[in-house]
């Protein structure tokens, strides 16, 4: 078979192969773990007695690219499972070992569901197969091209460390990530866009820009907003008081901590407690640090008599929560153990729950419109019927949920995948996945179809009828957390935030010490303007530094900030600004009244600013 028949898959899990083989090749005694394909090329995880550096990549690198001119075949090889365990006895492989005695226990789902490698092992066979490539012998289901030569273009990129099994309780091993691809030109394609998004990096341009900061004296995963960030903050969670006000929610605050017999309540504590922070005694009662804001809002909605009348009750808040993430999984503010969701939860009729549904995702569509993010689609999580241990043992009531789920994203329009076995354990739940600018995708917010709730917490309402009937809960967070959202944002504006959002929307910058007063006039002229009603005037600051006009204005352009504002002795006697945008350049000479109402005019609508031709 030609390179060119070979699935990019197969390619992608032969190159890890070939790999192994060269890492074997280097040094006899590494131990593996599993080695699958990715969407962009492939890793192994692998244990070795000393710790991999950048060099080793190259050195790995060019000892695959000599065996892959050697045309290496692929040699399958197929034993019973008891044999095949003493036979990776012998080779050493003690991890390989694990997975077979695995499969011989409990079959080849709990492998795949433990090392997230479906290729490991054939499901309903009595043999297991191993592939030969060089001297490297490996345990795989297969399939493979025929020979090292055929598998495509790579290029090893980094060492990480990963748990064995995903467990911290046990060994780490060294996870060395690689790409593949068919042709040259789709793998520089993709370093290229690898480039950018490093550039884009939310962490090194938070650092930058002054956003956000973590330190070892407050706690890993606990992220500090500096001055600018909380402008971020700030600015989403008004957007998101606007627009649920105008949508119908009334916002609710509720207590940081909480009774452990509420989360018991909830089935947090039964269902959700390895991700919880430990109790802390308090009057000989625990009290936990909240995980989510739903309970609380149940108490709420429990507090009163509610009728058919009434429904939908639309409760929001941004709750501040608290998980305990593995620490090996935290990520600047991507993942971290306390943040700010943007909360709600809806007290529906069974009748409401489908357009309810409906009006939480185009409010999410509403959002991504408004920061330019075009794609975005869903993934619907559904329970395992067969594994409902992790779930809430409701069959009926799962597949009425599910229903109703499904004919909303129908409805819809908008693009979904359905995965099992991820649900939440009170309900099935939607994933708004979302793709940045160079590719990198994110689960923004996660939306959820509840009906246990009501039993729980016994929420019902008084129905046409004066009997007493159960609410469906829709749990929804479109903007999803401060952290992640914001996140997403530096990434994908990569620092140049548009002015509405900005920390600091100008910078008045004096040409020499003569036009400081006059800056300081104009600075105040814009920091006291009637922009809007809640914050006041434009976030505008003045350069006084005893430095030259043009380091000035470099300076405000690293800051990214959106307006400079450069006065000299013409702008003083005229009561206007030499206006330079971040993005535009130079726009000229410009009342000051004016350039307010510029600026206004883009918080108030939250528009990019205009080309220098439409302004």
């Amino acid at each position: 078979m030609s390179q060119a028949s070979f699935p990019i898959d197969t390619k992608r899990h032969s190159a890890a192969h070939l790999m192994a083989a060269a890492v074997k090749d280097i040094w006899p005694n590494a131990r593996f773990g599993v080695g699958p394909a990715t969407a962009t090329g492939f890793f192994y995880d692998i244990a070795l007695d000393e710790t991999l550096t950048p060099d080793d990549l190259q050195t790995i690198e060019k000892r695959m690219k000599e065996m892959r001119k050697k045309k290496l075949p692929f040699e399958r090889i197929d034993l019973p499972v008891d044999q095949a365990i003493g036979y990776m006895k012998e080779q050493g492989q003690d991890f390989k070992v694990e997975l077979l005695e695995l499969l011989r226990d409990k079959g080849s789902t709990a492998i795949a569901k433990e090392t997230g490698d479906e290729s490991v092992v054939e499901e309903g066979v009595d043999t297991v197969s191993f592939f030969k490539t060089g001297d490297f012998v490996d345990l795989c289901r297969g399939p493979h091209v025929d020979n090292s030569a055929q598998i495509g273009h790579f290029k090893l990129r980094s060492i990480a460390g990963a748990y064995w099994r995903g467990n911290a309780e046990n060994d780490q091993l060294q996870r060395i990530h690689a790409l593949c691809f068919d042709t040259k030109e789709e793998l520089e394609a993709e370093l290229h866009r690898l480039e950018e998004q490093a550039k884009r990096d939310h962490r090194k341009i938070g650092k930058e820009l002054g956003i956000y900061t973590i330190v070892d004296e407050v706690g890993a995963g606990l992220p500090l907003w500096l001055p600018n960030g909380n402008v971020l903050r700030d600015e989403l969670e008004r957007l998101a008081r606007v627009k649920e006000h105008q949508a119908g929610y009334k916002r609710v605050s509720t207590p940081h901590i909480t009774k452990g017999d509420l989360y018991v309540r909830s089935g947090h504590l039964p269902y959700y407690a390895d991700d919880m922070y430990a109790p802390m005694i308090i009057d000989e009662q625990e009290y936990y640090l909240r995980p989510m804001n739903c309970p609380h809002h149940h108490m709420i909605y429990a507090h009163d008599q509610w009728s058919y009348r009434d429904l939908p009750v639309r409760l929001s808040e941004y709750g501040q929560v608290y998980r305990h993430e593995a620490s090996g999984g935290l990520s600047g503010l991507m993942r971290v153990r306390g943040f700010c969701q943007n909360d709600a939860h809806i007290y529906c009729r069974e009748d409401q729950a489908k357009q309810e549904f409906l009006d939480v995702m185009d409010m999410h569509a509403m959002y991504y419109g408004m920061f330019g993010i075009e794609d975005f689609w869903m993934r619907v999580s559904l329970p395992d019927f067969e594994n409902l241990d992790k779930y809430v043992d409701d069959v009926d009531g799962w597949k009425k949920a599910m229903a109703i789920l499904k004919a909303a994203m129908d409805e819809s329009g908008y693009p979904y995948e359905e995965v099992e076995g991820e649900a939440a354990f009170y309900g099935p739940k939607v994933d708004f996945m979302i793709k940045s600018v160079v590719g990198t995708e994110y689960t923004i917010s996660t939306n959820q179809l509840d009906f246990m709730a009501t039993k729980r917490f016994d929420l019902e309402y008084t129905s046409e009828d004066g009997s007493k009937q159960p609410v469906y809960v829709i749990h929804r967070a479109p903007l999803g957390s401060h952290e992640r959202f914001v996140g997403f944002l530096i990434e994908h504006y990569a620092g140049k935030f548009p002015t509405w959002l900005a920390p600091v929307q100008a910078m008045v910058i004096p040409i020499a010490d003569r036009h400081e007063d006059y800056a300081l006039k104009v600075r105040d002229q814009l920091f006291s303007a009637p922009v809007d009603t809640v914050n006041g005037g434009i976030r505008v600051e003045a350069d006084l530094a005893a430095e030259r006009m043009q380091k000035k204005i470099r300076n405000a352009q690293t800051r990214q900030i959106p307006y400079m504002l450069v006065v000299g002795d013409a702008e003083a006697e005229a009561g206007t600004v030499a206006l330079r945008h971040r993005d535009h350049g130079d726009l000229g000479s410009i009342p000051v009244e004016a350039l307010i109402e510029r600026i206004a005019t883009e918080v108030r609508t939250r528009a990019d600013a205009p080309k220098p031709d439409a302004a």
